[in-house]
C-alpha cells in the first residue's frame, strides 16, 4: 500500500518541513496492525518526493479488526485486498504519521502552511467498488484535481476476466499540503466504501473537522457523508443535522441596532451567563457541560471557579468552537487548566455518550433555536439520557419583546430564531418536561422584571430525583 506525494517548482523543498519528516532518513511509525515507513525517494529544490509505504500485518488485522472485506464466502477475512488496497488502513496512517501537516502546524516555517504548492499525488492501488472512475472523478475533480485514473485488469494471465475494481490513481493541484492531506484522509474510504474498525460517534467528528471548509459546499456532499459512515442511519442524520445548522446560521442580527440596544443587549447576556454560573455553582456540582457553548464566554466563567473540576463545552458548530478557542487562549492554556476543560463538536438533538456523567449541564439560548417538533429529541438527549442531576436552561421572554423599538410586532429577536415563548408557554413546556423525567423545577426570572411583560430572558432550573414543584 503506497502513497507518494512530490512537490515541483519553486518551493518543493518545504514539503519537507511540512511533514515534519527529514528527506535523509527512513522513519517508522507503528500502527495497530503494522507499521508504515516514510521515506523520500528523490529531493531537490526542483523536486521533492515523500513516499508512505504500509507493511499491514495481515494476522493482527484478523485478531484486532471488525470482520471487513471479502465477507461474502467464509475465509473472507484471510483472503482480502486490505493489505494491497488504499483503504481506511491508508487514511488512518495519514493522520498518525503526518498529524502535524495535516492540522497545518509547521514550527519551524508556519508561514509555509497556507501556501498553495504543485503537489502530486500517487496512489499505487485503489479500489472503487461501486461507482469506478466515474465516482473517483465526482470525488476528486469538484476540488480542483486534474485526475487520472487507470483501471487495472483482473488478471494478466486471464485478460478475458475484464477489468476489476482496482484503479491506480494520480492526483494534481495547486494547493495547500493540508488540504491535499484532508482530502486524501477523507475520500480514500469513501472510494473504497469500507472501514477497518467500528464506527462510532466519534467518526462524524473526524468527518466534520477533515471536511471543514470544503466538504459543506461539495456537489457530492450526500455521497461523502453516507460512505464515510458507511450508511449508519444516525450517524449520517447526525452529521446532516450539523452540517444544516452551520449553513443556515446567520450572523448576529446586530447591525440594526443602535449602540444602546446593542450595549442593553451585551449587559443582558453577561448578567444571563453570570446567573446561569452562580446556579451552576449552587448546586455543588463538581463537572459541568455547556450545551450549545457557542463563542465561549460561560466556560471562561467556570473556569475560575475552582469548584468545576470538569468541564466541557460542545456545540453544532466548528466555526463557534474555534472562536471558543480563541477566547480561552486555547494554545496558551497552561496544562493543568487544559486537563480539566474538553471541547467537542456535537447536536444536542442526538444521543451522544459524551454528554453522560457530569453533575450538571446548562442549556443558554439553546432550544429557541430548534424547530419546536425536534425538542422531544433535545429532551430524550439531554434528560432521559445525559440525566445530569441539575440542568440549568435559559429562553428568551417574547412577551418582552415590545421593549425592541426596531422590532416589528410579532418578530423574533434573532432570524435564527424558531420560535420564542412566553412566560406561560415557557412554564408549561418546563413542567411537563421536568414531570416526564423525574426532576423538580424551579423558573427565574434574569434582567429588569415588569409586572405586566416580565423579564427579557427566563430561566429554569431541573434538579433530578426530588419531588416536582
Amino acid at each position: 500500500m503506497l502513497l507518494t506525494i512530490s512537490a515541483e517548482g519553486q518551493g518543493s523543498g518545504a514539503l519537507s518541513f511540512l511533514l515534519h519528516k527529514h528527506p535523509g532518513k527512513l522513519q517508522t511509525v507503528e500502527l495497530s496492525v503494522g507499521s508504515a515507513h516514510v521515506f523520500y525517494p528523490e529531493y531537490s529544490e526542483e523536486k521533492t518526493t515523500a513516499a508512505l509505504l504500509l507493511d499491514i500485518d495481515p494476522i493482527g488485522m484478523v485478531r484486532n479488526a471488525k470482520n471487513f472485506a471479502g465477507k461474502e464466502f467464509l475465509l473472507g477475512q484471510y483472503v482480502n485486498d486490505r493489505p494491497y488496497a488504499a483503504s481506511s488502513f491508508l487514511s488512518s496512517a495519514i493522520s498518525k504519521t503526518f498529524s502535524s501537516a495535516m492540522n497545518g502546524s509547521c514550527k519551524e516555517h508556519p508561514e509555509l502552511v497556507d501556501i498553495p504548492l504543485n503537489l502530486t499525488a500517487r496512489i499505487s492501488v485503489l479500489p472503487a467498488p461501486k461507482g469506478g472512475e466515474v465516482l473517483i472523478n465526482k470525488l476528486f475533480e469538484p476540488l480542483g484535481y486534474t485526475v487520472e485514473a487507470e483501471r487495472h485488469i483482473l488478471d494478466t494471465q486471464f485478460t478475458d476476466w475484464g477489468y476489476g475494481k482496482y484503479f491506480s490513481l494520480t492526483l494534481k493541484n495547486n494547493i495547500t499540503l493540508k488540504d491535499l492531506l484532508s482530502h486524501l484522509y477523507v475520500l480514500i474510504p469513501v472510494s473504497d466504501n469500507e472501514k477497518h474498525y467500528f464506527i462510532t460517534r466519534d467518526e462524524v467528528d473526524k468527518l466534520l473537522q477533515k471536511g471543514r471548509g470544503w466538504l459543506e459546499n461539495h456537489p457530492e456532499k450526500d455521497l461523502i457523508v453516507s460512505r464515510y459512515l458507511i450508511n449508519i442511519r444516525s450517524l449520517v442524520r447526525s452529521a446532516f443535522e450539523i452540517l444544516s445548522a452551520q449553513e443556515e446560521a446567520p450572523e448576529e442580527d446586530a447591525n440594526t441596532d443602535t449602540p444602546v440596544q446593542r450595549e442593553k443587549k451585551e449587559r443582558l447576556h453577561d448578567l444571563r451567563l453570570q446567573t446561569v454560573a452562580e446556579q451552576l455553582k449552587a448546586s455543588g456540582a463538581e463537572s459541568v457541560i455547556d450545551l450549545g457553548c457557542g463563542d465561549g464566554k460561560l466556560l471562561k466563567l467556570l473556569l475560575k471557579e475552582r469548584q468545576f473540576q470538569r468541564i466541557a463545552g460542545t456545540d453544532v458548530s466548528f466555526s463557534e468552537l474555534t472562536k471558543c478557542k480563541d477566547r480561552l487562549h486555547w494554545e496558551e492554556m497552561p496544562p493543568k487548566q487544559k486537563e480539566r476543560i474538553s471541547l467537542f463538536q456535537s447536536s444536542v438533538t442526538y444521543r451522544d455518550k459524551r454528554f453522560s456523567g457530569f453533575d450538571a449541564a446548562a442549556l443558554v439560548e439553546v432550544i429557541e433555536h430548534l424547530d419546536e417538533n425536534r425538542l422531544s429529541a433535545l429532551e430524550k438527549s439531554v434528560f432521559k439520557y445525559a440525566k445530569p442531576h441539575t440542568i440549568v436552561l435559559t429562553t428568551p421572554n417574547r412577551e418582552y419583546n415590545v421593549h425592541y423599538e426596531n422590532l416589528a410586532a410579532g418578530k423574533l429577536r434573532h432570524s435564527d430564531h424558531r420560535f420564542e415563548w412566553t412566560r406561560a408557554e415557557f412554564k408549561a413546556w418546563a413542567q411537563k418536561t421536568a414531570e416526564t423525567y423525574g426532576y423538580s423545577l424551579v423558573i427565574f426570572p434574569v434582567g429588569e422584571e415588569e409586572n405586566t411583560i416580565g423579564a427579557p430572558c427566563q430561566m429554569a432550573v431541573f434538579t433530578y430525583g426530588t419531588q416536582h414543584t
